[in-house]
């Protein structure tokens, strides 16, 4: 019956991607098809509604919607420009510095924002410019903004880590929140080792040295932007206040800070509740579709199937976290993050749980994965955004990307096989 159900389930879905059919209807679709099985369609009709409903039923998935929303805030906030000016001072005297700033300024901006394609879009616009000025080649600059967007999904706060704890039973957002500092810097100085050999080679160029009264001016205007993580992964670490509480301070901070820039006005609140509202109804309604297909799964036993068909091959971790990671780095090319944690999160945990992988690592390690096919063809959100700003094709941007996959892929098999890169800070806040 597993065979056969996971024969339906994932015919269906990939037929229905193939066509056209959102992911989120096709998730669905395809999770009645395999239930069909092994449960009448009476039955199967209530169940599955209650599942849909059920799924979205949680108090953990606001602090998605408060993080969108605040993020949606920041970007149409002024927030950008002033994390801009930082990453130059801190990446200022490296050659092909303009790189750098590039890469750091997704590190922080993602952080804050959440979103891969936010920092794609908010920083490359401003980086892209400056750097064809100073002579980098479009399709360089392109890719280490791309390259160096989806650091957000490790460095808190990210909506992936959330929506994997819900997915998972419950792993501790706080755990996993800090468990993604240390592999996120990581994913941003393995993307700077490639920029620093190109810009070499190219001989881009140095910035200027940033006077002594400029650099503490740059530090000023950030520090009320880089506050706002202190106090909202500080407040959920320290346990004052829960993940979505966090989110819901941060909105009121974000908005609190555009204010104060005057960089907000009235007219801008319908956009970007608009904005908010449609990419929440997105989330939930896959999260609602998952859990429907989750359901579907448990009831026909195919995750319990696909484990003891890979622990058939090999009962080693070393291999099977390899198999892990290559069948997960696949799935990333073609599917987006999201409902890419939603489906292969029940599948694998179980049996990386069963290997002795701490969830907190499992959660790291899948989001890592993911997070590198988005920029990645054919369906990498961040590679559209990124070529689009930069003003260069995919094609021409795809040879320079494929060296910061390679040392994106390298940084991954280290995060994967030293398990305390992602637990040594969780262990140190004792929140394992």
């Amino acid at each position: 019956m597993a065979f056969q159900a996971a024969i339906a389930l994932f015919a269906t879905f990939f037929v229905l991607l193939g066509i056209g059919v959102p992911i989120s209807v096709s998730i669905g679709i395809a999770s009645l098809a395999a239930a069909l099985i092994a449960v009448p369609v009476d039955i199967l009709l209530f169940t599955a509604a209650q599942n849909l409903i059920g799924g979205i039923n949680s108090f953990a998935l606001l602090a998605i919607l408060f993080f969108i929303l605040a993020g949606s805030i920041m970007n149409n906030g002024g927030i950008a420009i002033r994390l801009i000016n930082l990453a130059k001072l801190i990446a200022g005297r490296l050659p092909g510095s303009l790189a750098h700033t590039n890469v750091v300024g997704n590190m922080l901006f993602g952080s804050i924002s959440g979103s891969a394609v936010a920092a794609a879009a908010a920083i490359g616009s401003v980086m892209s410019p400056l750097q064809a000025r100073e002579g980098y080649k479009r399709s360089y600059s392109a890719a280490v903004n791309i390259a160096s967007s989806p650091t957000g999904f490790l460095i808190p706060p990210s909506s992936a880590l959330i929506i994997f704890s819900l997915v998972s039973g419950g792993t501790s957002i706080s755990a996993l929140f800090i468990a993604g500092y240390l592999p996120g810097i990581l994913m941003g100085l393995s993307i700077m080792i490639v920029a620093y050999i190109i810009a070499k080679k190219e001989q881009y160029p140095v910035a200027d040295p940033i006077p002594l009264k400029e650099k503490f001016k740059v530090i000023l205007d950030a520090i009320p932007s880089l506050f706002m993580i202190v106090v909202v992964i500080g407040g959920i670490v320290g346990g004052i206040f829960t993940a979505t509480e966090g989110a819901a301070i941060a909105v009121i901070y974000a908005a609190l800070l555009a204010l104060a820039y005057r960089s907000l006005s009235w007219r801008d609140i319908p956009k970007i509740l608009t904005e908010t509202v449609s990419m929440t109804g997105i989330v939930l309604f896959l999260v609602g579709a998952s859990s429907v297909m989750s359901w579907a799964m448990t009831i026909t036993g195919i995750p319990a199937e696909i484990s003891n068909a890979m622990l058939s091959i090999s009962e080693n971790k070393i291999i099977v976290l390899f198999m892990m990671m290559v069948i997960l780095l696949i799935i990333g090319t073609f599917m987006d993050i999201t409902p890419a944690v939603l489906i292969f999160t029940p599948i694998f945990m179980p049996i990386a749980t069963q290997l002795g992988v701490d969830p907190v690592h499992f959660g790291i390690i899948l989001i890592f994965n993911l997070a590198i096919g988005i920029m990645t063809p054919p369906v990498g959100s961040a590679l559209f955004i990124g070529s689009s700003v930069g003003k260069v094709s995919i094609e021409e941007v795809i040879p320079t990307l494929v060296k910061f996959f390679i040392a994106l892929i390298i940084a991954l098999l280290l995060v994967v096989y030293i398990p305390q890169i992602s637990l040594f800070l969780p262990e140190l806040f004792n929140l394992l």
